[in-house]
């Protein structure tokens, strides 16, 4: 937040002074008045008045023994300096340009099945380090993560954050989501409607199940992703706990074809990464906000706290 303006003389230039980080001014009052206590205390003579007679401290004094002035200034050269470097950390900076900020259009939604046929058996890991693997190869493309079982549910929206996103794919198991059963049509129509409230312009649905309920209703889904112009492509995993009313290899060849992806098997991680790089066009709208490029002139007045730092070497006169 600008908390300074200064204009040049003559010049219609005005020079904006912010400070980085503001919280550093709560320390210049305690300073100051730690100054202020060890001059207030060097400026006598301490407990000395009290056991050497007035006339021998006058003597003192007139001797040249007692020098008030620099017992007063002696020790603020230890505080100058906490000044000084609590001043630079304030972060004093100039503002020296503005950035344009660009959102890609084109995203990326995955779709996993968490139901009980595909978390309990033996090739969940496999399937977690697919999704994971196609999320590696997206760059600058946003991904959403939706998850299902007997309902789905949003698990992540649009993001470019692909670590986090990673992280939370990873957590995946059979007590993500709650519902006993098999929808991926809710799946669908969440996917879909995403799409259209981040305004994508191109996108990839990536469904990872074993084909347990593949429906008619899963069937539109698709249609409605491909009307979105996006890509509903499917890793079929073929699990040893699948639903016998499972979709067949030649059906979910059809429910591909519908939303048209591309259809791979739990081994094909190759294939899929490369679709996906290959459909990564870069389509780009600026966005409201910008970056701003700020030069911190705090580290340069680290090197005046140098030249009260220099009493600490002075030698004492005998």
């Amino acid at each position: 937040m600008p908390l300074v303006r200064m204009a040049g003389s003559g010049m219609n230039v005005f020079w904006e002074l912010s400070l980085l980080r503001p919280f550093w001014v709560l320390a210049l009052p305690i300073i100051f008045l730690l100054a202020l206590r060890a001059a207030r205390r060097r400026s006598s003579p301490g407990d000395w008045s009290g056991v050497i007679d007035p006339h021998l401290m006058s003597a003192m004094a007139e001797l040249g023994r007692i020098d008030h002035a620099r017992g007063r200034w002696r020790g603020i050269a230890p505080f100058a300096v906490a000044g000084l470097v609590a001043i630079a950390l304030l972060g004093p900076a100039l503002e020296r340009g503005k950035a344009d900020t660009f959102r890609n259009l084109d995203g990326v939604v995955f779709l996993v099945d968490v139901s009980a046929s595909m978390t309990r058996d033996q090739t969940w890991p496999a399937t977690v380090g697919m999704a994971l693997a196609g999320l590696s190869v997206l760059g600058t493309r946003p991904a959403a993560l939706i998850v299902f079982a007997g309902d789905a549910y949003v698990a992540s929206t649009f993001t470019t954050d692909h670590r986090e996103l990673g992280q939370t794919i990873a957590l995946l198991d059979d007590k993500t989501v709650p519902d006993k059963g098999n929808r991926p049509s809710l799946a669908l129509e969440k996917a879909a409607s995403m799409l259209r409230d981040a305004q994508i312009l191109e996108g990839d649905v990536i469904l990872l199940t074993d084909g347990g309920g593949v429906s008619t209703q899963a069937l539109n889904g698709a249609a409605v992703i491909a009307d979105l112009n996006a890509r509903l492509s499917v890793v079929h995993v073929a699990t040893t706990l699948a639903p016998s009313s499972s979709a067949s290899t030649a059906e979910m060849e059809a429910f591909v074809s519908v939303g048209g992806g591309g259809l791979y098997e739990l081994g094909q991680a190759e294939e899929l990464l490369g679709d996906l790089k290959r459909a990564s066009a870069l389509r780009l709208e600026k966005q409201a906000f910008q970056f701003g490029f700020w030069t911190d002139y705090g580290r340069y007045l680290l090197l005046l706290a140098l030249v009260p730092a220099a009493a600490f070497f002075r030698r004492e006169s005998v």
